[in-house]
């Protein structure tokens, strides 16, 4: 089988990479030529432990191919996945124009049947939109059949989230085009993964639920560790006696800045906009997106309380950048939002991420040093804050940091180490709902 994925972003390049992997010929095309030469030499365009690996592995073996040759692309595939970016407009709502940019280029170039599947997270209703702009523009009279088959991939830990996923999702009105999806997903069958077939808009929609409920247990986390901290409990023992419950689970019950990345904050706004569209207020996801967004001002107020006399002229370091660990992804990161703070506050800033750093220089113009490891970072500064938990950052040397450090100073915003612990190190330590 012959397959096009268009997009060659996070979800384009590791979902086509994971298909070539399973025996498929796969084309990734972009119209970013300069990406597509990038990929041809070898060189991967975003951090993805294992990724780098599995590119080199497939295009060897001659599976996985690289083009900006859209049309060609279209003509020799069965299957064709859309995996393009569909940001947030201001309002919240997701821009469709490279979804209805495809299609149209799509329709100009269908020369039989194929089954068209959107992998980008979409609103309701964006497959009945590519079937009209496909059966408009299309000058013959071919077959075809739109599905939707959202990703669930997280950033860090995606190859074994395609590979060994909780479930496949396969939305779609033609029984011919749920036979050749499943026939595609065929090697997971040996592991016994659960698929679901229903609707294009029921599937569209399983994609915005799955991250809205997750986005809301991490505020809801988040609301208790605050909580704990005005009584003088522990969040990491009421998320044990919690999570301990199978009908909610200990996952995503982990305390911090809020959540980040380019899916929660993107989804939850649109699944809010997509609820008031047709007359309904989703009065919970609303309140998780004022919630995640005000726990950036409490962390800030944490480092603002323990520096003493305000932030004007401290030198604050900070380790991690990235919203979490093993990805070089800064989008909607919690640590950056601090940083800004921090900066806006008249505080200068130290900083080092493993990954996130190149990123970071092209986002943030202002007096941010960045260093190379976690000890230059804190080197005469008056306050240290861990706000990305790399594992690099779990077992840092506490005599050298409290030696190069201004001020024992150190805000957890990841819970990383142990209050009492800390104390006993003479550092002052203050870390989220503990």
């Amino acid at each position: 089988m012959n397959i096009c994925v268009i997009g060659t972003g996070y979800v384009g390049l590791v979902t086509g990479t994971c298909f070539a992997d399973f025996g498929v010929s796969v084309i990734c095309v972009d119209n970013d030529s300069d990406k597509i030469e990038m990929l041809k030499r070898g060189e991967i365009p975003i951090y993805e432990p294992g990724l780098k690996e599995l590119v080199d592995k497939n295009v060897e073996q001659k599976r996985l191919t690289f083009t900006t040759d859209l049309s060609e692309s279209i003509k020799k595939s069965l299957v064709i996945f859309i995996a393009v970016g569909t940001p947030p407009r201001e309002d919240g709502s997701a821009d469709l124009s490279y979804i209805e940019e495809v299609a149209r280029t799509i329709a100009g170039n269908l020369n039989g049947y194929k089954v068209i599947v959107t992998k980008s997270t979409v609103p309701v209703g964006t497959g009945s939109l590519i079937e009209k702009i496909i059966k408009k523009d299309q000058p013959g009279s071919h077959q075809f059949d739109v599905a939707s088959n959202p990703e669930f991939l997280r950033e860090g830990s995606a190859i074994e989230d395609f590979m060994r996923p909780n479930r496949v999702v396969i939305g779609a009105r033609s029984p011919q085009a749920v036979a050749i999806l499943k026939d595609l997903y065929s090697p997971l069958y040996l592991i016994e993964t659960p698929f679901v077939i229903t609707g294009i808009e029921t599937a569209e929609l399983i994609k915005y639920a799955s991250n809205a409920f997750l986005a809301t247990k991490i505020s809801f986390i988040n609301e208790m560790a605050n909580i704990c901290e005005k009584v003088g409990a522990d969040i990491h023992q009421v998320a044990k006696g919690m999570g301990l419950d199978k009908r909610i689970g200990s996952k995503f019950l982990h305390p911090g800045p809020g959540y980040g990345g380019s899916c929660f904050p993107k989804d939850t706004l649109a699944i809010t906009k997509i609820a008031k569209e047709h007359g309904y207020t989703f009065k919970i996801v609303e309140a998780t997106i004022e919630v995640n967004e005000r726990q950036r001002d409490i962390m800030v107020e944490k480092i603002k309380k323990i520096a003493g006399s305000g932030l004007k002229g401290k030198k604050i370091g900070v380790l991690g950048l990235t919203f979490k660990p093993n990805t070089d992804d800064i989008r909607e990161s919690p640590a950056i939002d601090i940083v800004y703070k921090l900066v806006e506050e008249g505080a200068s800033v130290s900083a080092y991420d493993p990954a996130g750093m190149e990123n970071t220089r092209k986002a943030i113009n202002g007096p941010v040093t960045y260093c190379n490891d976690a000890y230059e970072a804190a080197d005469q500064c008056d306050v240290l804050v861990l706000a990305t938990e790399w594992n690099q950052f779990r077992k840092l040397d506490m005599a050298r940091l409290k030696g190069v450090l201004k001020a024992p100073k150190l805000v957890d915003l990841r819970n990383v180490y142990d209050p009492a612990g800390m104390r006993q190190l003479g550092f002052e330590y203050t870390s989220v709902g503990r």
